[in-house]
């Protein structure tokens, strides 16, 4: 694909190669915005607000712990484990003005997760919320871990409101378990050691790696991707020349942010790509309390909301949704798993603003591909932003002409330095010349638009012929009454697999015929699911993808127990 097809659908403006970064280092790029919009909000919170030069000096103090305190020196890890709450932008930024790597943590993890990171990374502190302390509790001892930095949700907030949120969780909810973790600091405490204390001077550049990003945990032991400086700042400026001219007039862009920071997609797209900007993120600390999420949009006039599918379709089924204020809204970024065509039609109704779908990995820092601004949701996830090229190839590594399905492989500044301390996991994953092969299938059309048929490994055989789970599940989600659904492919004699439906319901009248029915009328016969569970819920990942794996493992077991009987 050496003609790169997809620069001819690029809008007016967008350059094939995006310019060299004007920052070497996160930290260059952070620093700027604490020079550039000092008074401008940068992160609120529950109410409380932190401007550009609040979260200067605030990082500066943490920063100064992290050095001086702590003993941190150059490219030492600091673990955050951390929901949105303005502890993480003031952690994270201080790590980089201390010359430190970054390890994201899910506050979900259990023990035996946690461990596994911490003593991969070998992180020295860890920065956690009181909730999860005594898991920590569990596996410190078998960790590098000798600064441990512990603090409450309302820990940064402005009283009463902090007192008041701290009391609830630990008091009413009972949300914070006892747990002994000997010489741990409060995380206001380690702010107030660094107060006063200058930065030591650190050199940073585009090869020093900014996050061990996690990722693989659902397919075998979770690895560490090494997202350099170069990845990151380089992916921000992709991002920013992509989106052109939207928030022209809009000062500052108000991103609402509900995914996770931890997560790489909300960590670019929302955090550092705003930040950038002199922009304000809008912390959703927990955007399951769907109702609590829709009263804060109530209260801003935001520009830009990212989110993944089930994100989505929660908020336009929770009462009040479609009476907020849409009316400043230039962007909705979808990412992190397929946006079903009913979801993004819905929204679209009901907001006057198309889904604006794109794509990445982890391994990509993470965007790689995303349609252009003003385009109407197709179903594509896009073209290969400025500056990256990409691949589809057979199983041997080769490219395949347009229009044929095979593994998206991608190409460009944005793709990872590698797995920390694992070469032959990095060798598995990266292809002569750079290219980085995703495990994703897809096609690309004659316009250079990027179109996701599945996971190589979620793909259904039946009968020698491939059912992409996501078409399966596209088809079921426009039945009404269908709030989610997940297929997946189980053993069967006579085809080899066959197509199971687990759904939710919005309405107990919906049958399985019904489901089996609507799917006949719209599915050719090897793709029509042959039989359907209800559920009141679906497992699903930290951001909400659906974890199909975890319902085929389940049905396996079953299925396993009956043979067995």
């Amino acid at each position: 694909m050496d003609d790169k097809v997809w620069l001819k659908s690029y809008q007016p403006g967008v350059p094939a190669e995006v310019p060299e970064p004007p920052f070497r280092s996160l930290r260059d790029l952070i620093e700027n915005s604490f020079r550039e919009y000092p008074d401008q909000p940068a992160f609120t919170c529950m109410g409380t607000t932190l401007s550009y030069r609040d979260l200067d000096a605030q990082s500066a103090r943490f920063a100064a712990y992290l050095q001086q305190s702590a003993g941190l020196t150059r490219g030492e890890r600091v673990a955050i484990m951390l929901p949105n709450t303005l502890q993480y932008p003031i952690a994270m930024c201080g790590a980089f003005r201390a010359g430190l790597t970054v390890v994201n943590v899910n506050p979900l993890y259990t023990a035996r997760e946690l461990k596994h990171q911490l003593q991969d990374s070998g992180a020295r502190v860890i920065v956690i919320l009181e909730n999860f302390a005594s898991i920590l509790e569990e596996v410190i001892a078998d960790t590098d871990v000798e600064h441990v930095i512990v603090t409450g949700v309302g820990d940064m907030l402005r009283p009463p409101k902090g007192w008041v949120v701290n009391f609830v969780l630990r008091r009413i909810r009972k949300e914070v378990p006892p747990f002994s973790l000997p010489g741990h600091l409060r995380f206001r405490r380690a702010l107030k050691l660094g107060d006063g204390e200058a930065i030591k001077p650190v050199e940073l550049g585009y090869a020093d790696i900014a996050f061990l990003q996690y990722t693989g945990g659902t397919t075998g032991v979770s690895k560490g991707a090494m997202l350099s400086h170069r990845n990151m700042v380089f992916n921000v400026q992709q991002t920013m020349v992509w989106q052109g001219d939207v928030y022209q007039g809009v000062e500052p862009v108000v991103a609402i942010t509900a995914l996770p920071l931890y997560h790489i997609f909300s960590l670019q797209t929302n955090c550092l790509t705003v930040m950038a900007q002199g922009g304000l993120n809008v912390l959703i600390t927990n955007p399951r309390d769907m109702t609590g999420f829709v009263k804060e949009l109530n209260r801003q006039k935001f520009n830009m909301i990212t989110g993944v599918n089930t994100l989505f379709a929660g908020l336009l089924n929770t009462p009040g949704f479609a009476a907020v204020d849409f009316g400043h809204l230039r962007t909705a970024v979808g990412g992190g798993m397929a946006v079903q065509p009913a979801v993004a039609e819905e929204w679209k109704r009901v907001t006057g603003v198309d889904i604006h779908q794109g794509y990445g990995l982890t391994e990509t820092s993470p965007v790689a591909t995303s349609n252009p601004i003003d385009s109407e949701f197709t179903g594509s996830v896009g073209l290969p932003m400025p500056s990256t090229d990409i691949m589809i190839a057979d199983d041997d590594g080769n490219p395949l002409p347009i229009g044929e399905i095979g593994e998206i492989c991608i190409r460009g500044p944005q793709v990872m330095e590698g797995y920390w301390q694992r070469p032959a996991e990095t060798a598995k994953v990266m292809l002569p010349g750079g290219w980085l092969r995703t495990g994703d299938v897809g096609r690309m059309d004659e316009g250079g638009f990027v179109y996701i048929e599945d996971r190589k490994k979620d793909m259904i055989l039946v009968s020698g012929f491939n059912v992409y789970p996501n078409e399966v599940e596209n088809v079921v989600v426009e039945m009404d009454g269908i709030l989610e659904a997940a297929a997946i492919g189980i053993p069967d004699e006579r085809s080899g697999e066959i197509v199971k439906v687990f759904a939710v319901r919005t309405d107990t009248a919906v049958t399985e015929q019904m489901v089996l029915d609507y799917c006949k009328d719209q599915l050719t016969g090897y793709k029509r699911p042959k039989q359907v569970e209800f559920r009141d819920e679906l497992p699903k990942t930290n951001v909400g993808k659906i974890l199909r794996r975890e319902l085929r493992d389940e049905e396996l077991k079953e299925l396993g127990r009956e043979s067995a009987a």
